[in-house]
């Protein structure tokens, strides 16, 4: 039996190598995968990173339709990664990719590998910006995007022309 599709968002990030192509080839290779019928993407902004050291990172979040449960959705997102060289030295390093599954639906999840919604997407510019280009209406705990990204102000970020 076939699964409904879910409307998940995917946060991407990355800021080693050419950030902007990389993210550009992931979402394009994230259309190409089984069980994704429809990925569209953000604009793509630049932040400074948080809680890090490093260059300024290329940000986007992309909104899909997908047929794949959380947990293999996340191993997806996991095996482009590490196709792209993402490397786990220590926390919060420069990366040639990171790929957050920031929503899932209405899906609430606390799992050892996932938590859902994502526990720290409403603290963080660069997931919220480009949230909101995809879901202006979208409420994160009973709250608009709007009255979390006010919250915000002080983080660094600009909208990348296209």
């Amino acid at each position: 039996m076939q699964r409904q599709p879910v409307r998940a968002y995917i946060g991407l990030g990355a800021n080693l190598g050419d950030s902007a192509a990389t993210l550009r080839q992931v979402l394009a290779e994230l259309q190409l995968t089984p069980g994704i019928a429809a990925a569209t993407a953000s604009p793509f902004y630049r932040s400074a990173p948080v809680d890090a050291s490093g260059p300024d990172f290329v940000n986007a979040v992309a909104a899909l339709d997908t047929t794949l449960p959380p947990l293999e959705l996340l191993d997806v997102l996991q095996a482009l990664e590490n196709q792209h060289g993402r490397q786990r030295p220590y926390r919060n390093a420069p990366r040639t990719l990171d790929l957050d599954l920031l929503l899932y639906g209405d899906t609430q999840l606390d799992h050892e590998r996932l938590i859902l919604p994502h526990p720290r997407m409403h603290l963080r510019a660069f997931v919220l910006l480009p949230l909101r280009d995809l879901a202006p209406g979208l409420l994160l705990q009973g709250k608009p995007i709007a009255a979390w990204i006010a919250a915000i102000h002080d983080q660094s970020i600009e909208r990348i022309a296209a």
